[in-house]
C-alpha cells in the first residue's frame, strides 16, 4: 500500500517540474544579454546618461548670443504720454511697439568654457556608472543562475535517493514477505523513503524560488518558461589559480572598472566646477545691441490747409488816442494718420553698447560658491580613493574565497568517493543479511549528504572562479 502511494504521491509531486522539463531553455549568455536589455536599474542609469548629454549639449548652446524679442499692443485711456511724440494726449487711442535685444559674454574669466568641460567629464562619469552597473547585473544574473542550477543538480541528487530508498523498500519488503528479515526492517524503510521524499519537495521547492529570482532580476514576466542549461564543466580545468595572483587581477580591474573610472571623472568634473566658481570673482565684458519702434492712433500728418476770414482776438493796438482790434488769419487743416509701415520705419531705433560687470557685493554668493566647489573637490578625491580601496578589498577577498573553494572542492571530491565505497560495500552487506537497516541507512544517508555537499562546492568554486573573470573583464559564461 505504500509503495503505491508514494508512487502517487511523489507523481503529483514531480509533475509540474516534469513539465517545467520542456519549457524553454536559457543559456547563462542569453540571460545575461536579456537582462542588459530589460533590467529597470539598467534603463533608468540609461536616462541618467541622457540627462548628461542633455546638459552638456546646453552647456554648450550657451555660448551662443542671447536673443530676444517683444512686441505688445493695447489701448490707452484718458490722460497718457503718446509713444510716438512723448507729448502728453487726453482721450484714447491704440498702440503697437515691438523691440529686441541680443547680448554677448566676450570675456568671463573661462566660465563657460569649464563648465562645458566638466559636463562633458560628468556625462563620461555617468557612461562609466552605467557600463559598471551592466557589469554587476551580469554579476548578480550568474549567481541567480548558478543558484538554480545548483537547485536543479539537487533536484536530481534527491530524486536518485528517492529512487534508491524505493527500491531497496521493494527488496525489504520481499525479505519480510520471505520471512529473512523482521517488519521492522520494511518500516524503517518506509520512514527513510518518507524522509527523502520530504528532501525531494524541498530541492522542487528551492529550485521553484531560484527561478523567480532571476526572472525578477531579468524583468521578466513570471509567466514565461524558464528553464536553465546544465553547462557542460569538468571541475579539474578549474583547480588552479596559479596564472594570476590578486595584485594582478586587481590592476586590471582598476584599469576598466566603471566605478574607477567615473570616481575620476567626477573628481576632474569638480575641478573644472571650482575654476568655473572663481570666475564669477572677476568681472565680466559684454556686448549687447538693441532696437525698437512703435506705432499709435495718435500719431497724425498735415496733409494741407485753406485761408479762412479774419479772426478779432481779444487783443487791441492804441493808435491816435484810439484803441484798434487786433484780427489774426484762420486756417482749416486736413490731417491723416501716418500708416502703419510709415510710423515703424520713421520710429525704428538701434542703440550697441560695451559693457563691464563688476562683481563688487552678491551677499557674499559667489565666494561660498567657489568653496563649496572646493569642498566637492576634496570629496570626490575621497569618493575615488575610497572606490580604489573597496575594488582592492573585494579583489583580495574574492581571490582567496576562491582559493579556498578550489581546496573545498577536493575536499568533497574525496569525501564523495569515500562515502560511495562506503555506501556500495553497505549495500552488498545489507543483501547479505551481513549489516542491519540502521547502519544501512546511516551509510546511505552518508552517502547523500556527501553527494549534495560535493555538488555545492562544486557550483561554489564555478562562482568564485566567474567572480575572479568578473575582475578581469572577462565574458560571463558556462
Amino acid at each position: 500500500m505504500f509503495r503505491y502511494f508514494s508512487r502517487f504521491f511523489l507523481l503529483g509531486i514531480l509533475g509540474p517540474f516534469l513539465a517545467a522539463a520542456q519549457a524553454d531553455v536559457w543559456t547563462l549568455q542569453r540571460s545575461v544579454q536579456y537582462a542588459l536589455d530589460h533590467n529597470i536599474s539598467i534603463r533608468q542609469n540609461e536616462l541618467n546618461e541622457r540627462l548628461a548629454a542633455l546638459q552638456l549639449r546646453q552647456s554648450q548652446l550657451s555660448q551662443l548670443p542671447n536673443i530676444n524679442a517683444n512686441t505688445a499692443y493695447g489701448r490707452s485711456y484718458g490722460r497718457s504720454v503718446d509713444p510716438t511724440t512723448n507729448q502728453f494726449v487726453q482721450g484714447s487711442y491704440d498702440f503697437l511697439s515691438a523691440s529686441g535685444s541680443a547680448d554677448i559674454l566676450l570675456f568671463g574669466w573661462f566660465q563657460k568654457r569649464n563648465s562645458i568641460a566638466a559636463n562633458n567629464l560628468a556625462l563620461k562619469a555617468a557612461s562609466a556608472n552605467l557600463d559598471q552597473l551592466k557589469n554587476d547585473v551580469s554579476l548578480n544574473v550568474a549567481t541567480g543562475y548558478l543558484r538554480a542550477l545548483l537547485a536543479k543538480e539537487q533536484i536530481r541528487v534527491n530524486e536518485k535517493q528517492v529512487e534508491l530508498s524505493r527500491a531497496q523498500l521493494s527488496q525489504t519488503r520481499s525479505f519480510v514477505d520471505a520471512g529473512r528479515l523482521p517488519e521492522l526492517n520494511a518500516a524503517q524503510l518506509e520512514s527513510q523513503l518518507a524522509n527523502d521524499s520530504a528532501n525531494l519537495i524541498t530541492a522542487i521547492s528551492n529550485y521553484t524560488s531560484a527561478i523567480l529570482d532571476i526572472k525578477a532580476l531579468l524583468n521578466l514576466d513570471f509567466e514565461t518558461p524558464f528553464e536553465v542549461e546544465a553547462p557542460d564543466v569538468n571541475p579539474g580545468e578549474l583547480l588552479s589559480l596559479d596564472a594570476t595572483d590578486p595584485a594582478t587581477i586587481y590592476n586590471v580591474a582598476a584599469a576598466q572598472f566603471g566605478s574607477i573610472r567615473s570616481s575620476e571623472l567626477n573628481r576632474l568634473a569638480a575641478k573644472k566646477r571650482l575654476a568655473a566658481a572663481k570666475g564669477a570673482l572677476y568681472p565680466q565684458l559684454g556686448i549687447s545691441a538693441q532696437f525698437g519702434t512703435n506705432y499709435a492712433t495718435t500719431y497724425t500728418e498735415v496733409t494741407g490747409f485753406t485761408v479762412g476770414s479774419p479772426q478779432q482776438t481779444q487783443a487791441f493796438v492804441p493808435a491816435f488816442d484810439t484803441l484798434f482790434p487786433v484780427f489774426q488769419p484762420s486756417y482749416n487743416y486736413t490731417t491723416r494718420r501716418i500708416p502703419f509701415g510709415t510710423q515703424f520705419e520713421n520710429n525704428f531705433r538701434q542703440t550697441i553698447s560695451l559693457g563691464l560687470s563688476i562683481p563688487v557685493f552678491n551677499a557674499w554668493q559667489a565666494r561660498y560658491n567657489v568653496r563649496q566647489a572646493k569642498i566637492n573637490v576634496l570629496s570626490n578625491e575621497l569618493n575615488k580613493y575610497q572606490a580604489e580601496l573597496k575594488l582592492k578589498q573585494d579583489v583580495y577577498k574574492a581571490y582567496n574565497e576562491a582559493a579556498n573553494a578550489v581546496q573545498k572542492f577536493k575536499a568533497a571530491e574525496r569525501a564523495q568517493a569515500a562515502a560511495q565505497r562506503a555506501y556500495d560495500f553497505a549495500q552488498k552487506r545489507y543483501t547479505l543479511g551481513l549489516t542491519n537497516t540502521v547502519e544501512y541507512l546511516t551509510t546511505q544517508n552518508n552517502q547523500f549528504v556527501a553527494e549534495a555537499n560535493m555538488l555545492s562546492a562544486k557550483y561554489d568554486l564555478i562562482f568564485k572562479l566567474k567572480v575572479i573573470d568578473y575582475y578581469l573583464g572577462k565574458e560571463l559564461k558556462l
